[in-house]
Parts: C-alpha cells; sequence; structure tokens
C-alpha cells in the first residue's frame, strides 16, 4: 500500500506564496510521473504541474511563470512552489502519482488534499 501526505497549504493574501509538499511512503519500487491538481468549489479538478521521473514538466497556463514542480527522487516527494498567487489560485490542491510497488503492482494514487486560501 502506498499513502501520499501533503502539506503546506494555508491562507496567504494576493501576492504571496506558498510551497506544498506530497511524501510518498510505502511499498515503493519506483514511482512514474507525479503531478498536483486542484479543485476550486463548483469547479472539475483541473491539472496544475506534472513532473515526469526524468525531470521534464508541464504546466497549465493559468500558472505558468508563477508555478515550479520540482521533485526529490530519494525523497519520493514532489513540491510545488507557489508565487505571486490570486484569488483565483484558491482550492483545494491534491498530489496524484502512479507508483510500481516491489511486487511489480501498479496502482495511481491519490493525497488527502491541502487547502490553499488566497485573499484579495
Amino acid at each position: 500500500q502506498v499513502q501520499l501526505v501533503e502539506s503546506g497549504g494555508g491562507l496567504v493574501q494576493a501576492g504571496g506564496s506558498l510551497r506544498l509538499s506530497c511524501a510518498a511512503s510505502g511499498t515503493i519500487f519506483s514511482i512514474n510521473a507525479m503531478a498536483w491538481y486542484r479543485q476550486a468549489p463548483g469547479k472539475q479538478r483541473e491539472l496544475v504541474a506534472r513532473i515526469t521521473s526524468g525531470g521534464s514538466t508541464n504546466y497549465a497556463d493559468s500558472v505558468k511563470g508563477r508555478f515550479t514542480i520540482s521533485r526529490d527522487n530519494a525523497k519520493n516527494t514532489v513540491y510545488l512552489q507557489m508565487n505571486s498567487l490570486q484569488p483565483e489560485d484558491t482550492a483545494v490542491y491534491y498530489c496524484n502519482t502512479g507508483v510500481f510497488s516491489q511486487r511489480g503492482d501498479y496502482g495511481v494514487y491519490w493525497g488527502q488534499g491541502t487547502q490553499v486560501t488566497v485573499s484579495s
């Protein structure tokens, strides 16, 4: 079994910054791409940023130039540095990844979500 534990959300004023972390633990052999999604009230969950195991990244147009995704493969952890936050960034942020277990099984996992609130 694999668990994803997120941290780093909170309340910040517009223009401020936050850094989210998501650590994977459990019977992990290797981790595929890691990603951050977000879901605002009344809206569908959307991809924010994604990083492959080799470090290639892609971002939603709405966050390009403001957010940076990174990962520490030794710690099985993905980060999301969020700068110049705006009220429209307010949402619950979820990390997501695909994991190969030591038994050879593959599963897709989600974190529990962390609230990010940006006040104007």
